[in-house]
């Protein structure tokens, strides 16, 4: 199984590299503007710089870790992932329960459906005016922009694995005896696992987008902010350092969760001994 996921990501390797090679080789050949598009060599030298620390160390700074740690690239990247926990813990902690009440009783769902479907298309970048009018400038308006962006599709998710539950479990379930709690914690919960966790990856996928979105209006750090930044100077190079980093954050980000996912629904697919 090691073996096949190292040759699997192996694979995924050669259409990066490939990429990059045909964007070495425009850039050698100046068919394209450097200011437009740098080479990425001229990246990979401008990611280096926006990540190592401004100053040179002296040790009446403090503790070298502190030094080495302080470059911005480190600094705006836990900046960004701050706001996305934060902003994802919230809009899941209230999307969970939410979706799992109205799942679960079509009283709820009738009442709080329309409501729901009438504020789900509205995108959280539409908000960013009543976000700055409510909560000023800084993190709170950036969380509550990314908190909207992870609680629908956690929302959405949960209400649809409870009400989309087998009914040959219900059944079985009622036939054993199963009460209400029971049937609820017991089967309906378990069998909506692999859909909340959908949600969850979703959520998360949405919250790293609105972070950067929010930055860019009313934060003065972050990967979204500098991104703006770079270009008020047409620091094309930074600007897509910044991408880059973007990309590899998100990439990691995802991995992490569809492994927590595989190892958590080991029993769903049959995996568990």
């Amino acid at each position: 199984m090691a073996k096949f996921k190292l040759k699997e990501a192996g694979v995924g390797l050669i259409v990066p590299a490939l990429a990059i090679g045909v964007w070495q080789l425009v850039s050698m050949k100046g068919w394209v503007n450097p200011q437009m598009l740098p080479s990425p060599l001229a990246v990979l030298e401008r990611w280096i710089a926006y990540l190592l620390p401004i100053q040179p160390y002296s040790p009446e700074q403090g503790s070298w870790l502190l030094w080495a740690v302080s470059g911005e690239l480190i600094v705006d990247a836990l900046g960004s992932l701050y706001r996305v926990v934060v902003g994802f813990a919230i809009g899941a902690a209230l999307a969970l329960p939410l979706g799992l009440v109205m799942g679960a009783s079509q009283t709820v769902y009738a009442w709080l459906n329309p409501l729901m479907q009438l504020l789900r298309p509205i995108p959280p970048i539409a908000y960013i005016p009543l976000s700055i009018l409510w909560f000023g400038l800084g993190n709170p308006p950036a969380i509550f922009l990314i908190v909207l962006g992870a609680f629908f599709p956690v929302l959405m998710n949960t209400i649809a694995g409870v009400r989309q539950v087998d009914s040959i479990y219900l059944r079985a379930a009622r036939n054993l005896g199963a009460g209400g709690s029971t049937m609820f914690l017991r089967v309906i919960l378990p069998a909506a696992v692999p859909y909340i966790l959908s949600g969850v990856r979703i959520g998360i996928g949405t919250a790293f987008i609105v972070v950067i979105v929010s930055e860019m209006i009313a934060v003065n750090n972050g990967l979204g902010f500098r991104i703006l930044e770079a270009r008020e100077y047409f620091w094309s190079d930074k600007i897509m350092a910044g991408m880059i980093t973007i990309g590899l954050i998100g990439l990691i980000i995802d991995t992490a969760v569809n492994q927590l996912n595989n190892h958590l629904l080991r029993w769903h697919r049959g995996l568990e001994n």
